[in-house]
């Protein structure tokens, strides 16, 4: 088996972060959004996971790993909780990374979708952060394109990934996304659809979802996204039964007129040729995804994996997962101790949408693993959460060449999903 991939399921979704700093000096019209983000710390800051940069994962893996502990019934520490909620700007937005919180996020800070979506969908779960909550989505409504999507960056093209990513986030704070209009009176759920593939495709890609629509092809990552904001949820799902329900390909065209309107059937129809295009595409490669570097060999993407399982799982789709979870299981924990607290994360997620128990998850505790990266939980949750030996988050040199692949174009179709990548 080809060595397994570094998590790109979040990665990609913060390619754009990546690539718009290194495009900002020869993009003069580039919005000033697009700066450069912060420095890297020389010392880790009290309170965060991992042990990696936070430059450019900084907030997504903090809000990953709150929101894992927070579903296992783990309670984080105060001091996670506090750094998460102190990289907020004054106008509701988060960045990957702030080194320096007394300083007032200006024009030049990064302000980023999908961070911002991760700590809203973070934040609500926890509970006790209204304010925080409320100021993050009034600044997500804000940002919204006239197509009712969202990009990583505000003022780019809309993309399918961060949409999702949004529509989670909009759930988990108590908002129907169904109501969130666009300038243009757009939703986010049309906005969701314009990146589904229909008649005009190959059959063989009926039904996925592409990431950007400027050079459209079928992406697994977006399609796993896709399914599981179609649905209105988030990175967290209610467990799956493992009933035989499958997915239903998106059907044969024959010549009629392509399918339109976002309500709640062409909703479901989407999530559900979504779902059938990642088992179709997990069955061809031994029950995982696959994702490649440019110039690098195509290796088993496993943070994209993850991502499908809860995918099949927000649809019902539970004996469809099995078998991917499966291998998620045998390949899943060595992955995720290379690639650090949002890997852990991701797969913690996926063992709880599909009703299985983290704390065994191919003979490692997830939670234990979990925690371990960051700061001790509250002393009463920690007591059935043995710790081990932690790891670090996943190496910059993963995060600056798949941004700058998506800052040309071609991030998403590098795996069939992701993650965009992670």
């Amino acid at each position: 088996m080809a060595p397994l991939a570094p998590s790109r399921a979040a990665l990609v979704r913060r390619a754009a972060v990546v690539c718009a700093a290194a495009l900002v000096p020869v993009a003069a019209t580039a919005p000033a959004a697009f700066a450069t983000p912060a420095p890297s710390p020389k010392k880790l800051p009290a309170g965060l996971y991992g042990s990696g940069d936070p430059q450019y994962d900084g907030v997504w893996r903090q809000s990953l790993a709150l929101l894992a502990q927070h579903t296992v019934q783990v309670k984080p520490a105060a001091t996670a909780v506090d750094w998460l909620t102190g990289q907020q700007c004054a106008d509701g937005a988060f960045t990957a990374y702030r080194a320096d919180t007394a300083k007032a996020c200006g024009a030049s800070t990064m302000r980023d979708t999908n961070q911002t979506g991760a700590a809203v969908q973070a934040l609500a779960a926890l509970g006790g952060h209204g304010q925080a909550v409320d100021k993050a989505v009034h600044w997500l409504t804000s940002v919204q394109n006239d197509d009712g999507g969202w990009p990583s960056m505000p003022g780019s093209p809309s993309d399918a990934n961060s949409t999702a990513v949004v529509i989670g986030a909009l759930a988990a704070a108590g908002e129907d996304p169904a109501k969130v209009t666009s300038p243009k009176g757009h939703t986010p759920y049309e906005g969701l659809l314009t990146f589904r593939l229909g008649c005009a495709v190959k059959p063989a890609e009926r039904g996925a979802f592409t990431f950007q629509l400027k050079g459209a092809a079928a992406n697994a990552d977006a399609s796993a996204a896709a399914a599981t904001g179609a649905l209105g949820k988030g990175f967290v799902v209610p467990a799956a039964g493992k009933d035989a329900d499958t997915p239903v390909a998106a059907p044969d065209c024959g010549g009629k007129k392509e399918p339109t309107g976002a309500d709640a059937a062409a909703l479901r129809s989407a999530a559900s040729g979504a779902s059938a295009y990642l088992v179709k595409e997990m069955d061809a490669h031994g029950q995982h995804l696959m994702s490649a570097m440019p110039g690098a060999e195509p290796q088993p993407d496993v943070g994209n994996t993850a991502d499908a399982v809860v995918a099949l799982a927000a649809g019902g789709h539970g004996a469809a997962a099995a078998k991917p979870l499966a291998w998620l299981e045998k390949n899943g924990p060595a992955w995720a101790k290379q690639a650090g607290p949002a890997a852990y994360a991701q797969l913690v997620l996926a063992a709880h949408a599909t009703g299985t128990d983290p704390r065994d998850f191919g003979g490692t505790d997830l939670v234990a693993a979990l925690n371990a990266t960051g700061p001790k939980p509250s002393a009463a949750a920690e007591k059935a959460v043995p710790k081990e030996k932690g790891t670090g988050s996943i190496s910059a040199w993963w995060l600056v060449p798949v941004g700058l692949a998506a800052g040309a174009g071609i991030g998403f179709l590098l795996s069939g999903r992701r993650k965009r990548g992670q």
